[in-house]
């Protein structure tokens, strides 16, 4: 029964992300942006869970990776989509925000069969990728600022957050993972800092801060390399 537990936390993660589509394709940002974080949620802990019950197997790999196909790489396609659609871009080109999901599943297929990734990623991880794009409407939600929206719904901004957000998912570069094997400072200096730092920039920025710290995230990776 205990090997059951992680697959039933990964389904939950399904579950919201499924979901989540749904509002995605409805327009409804601020559920879809609630339901991926609780999707993310499961997210984190069915591995934990896998880990310390010692029930890690190949079917929860790829329940997991299917799993999040759906939350941190499908729902942030169409909300991409839904985002060049409000920039009043020609009529065909609000598909191009679906690269992310294309971009997301490459990434998910290509981290199922690398053996390198257990400690660290290569690349940036689909779920901190999908909180990147989630953050954009709900800057536009919650800070209110005029200057703010106009620059998140202009078609060029758009779509280089697309292509950079391909990119990223996909690039060659090795990033931390936030999985501690002990609690030692030593051991996970950089994990501290990542953090700590995420903290203290949700609390003065708020939603503006998701951007950043995903900036700063991979500068820390790169500066602990």
């Amino acid at each position: 029964m205990k090997k059951h537990i992680p697959n039933f936390i990964t389904l939950l993660n399904l579950f919201c992300g499924s979901i989540a589509v749904i509002f995605a394709v409805n327009g409804n940002m601020l559920a879809t942006a609630l339901f991926v974080f609780l999707g993310i949620f499961f997210d984190f802990f069915d591995g934990l869970l896998a880990r310390k019950l010692n029930v890690q197997s190949e079917l929860g790999l790829q329940l997991d990776s299917l799993a999040d196909m759906v939350t941190s790489g499908l729902v942030p396609g169409l909300v991409m989509f839904y985002l060049l659609e409000l920039s009043n871009i020609n009529s065909y080109l609000p598909y191009l925000g679906l690269l992310i999901t294309l971009a997301s599943a490459y990434r998910l297929a290509n981290f199922n069969i690398d053996e390198n990734q257990s400690d660290s990623f290569i690349g940036l991880p689909t779920p901190a990728n999908a909180l990147l794009i989630l953050s954009l409407p709900l800057i536009m939600e919650f800070q209110n600022n005029e200057v703010m929206n106009a620059i998140i719904l202009n078609k060029w901004f758009l779509i280089g957050i697309t292509l950079l957000s391909c990119y990223l998912l996909n690039a060659n570069i090795k990033l931390i993972a936030l999985k501690f094997k002990n609690w030692s400072f030593i051991d996970n200096k950089a994990r501290y800092i990542v953090i700590l730092l995420s903290i203290i920039l949700l609390v003065i920025f708020q939603f503006i801060a998701i951007p950043l710290i995903i900036a700063s995230y991979i500068i820390i990776s790169l500066l602990n390399k």
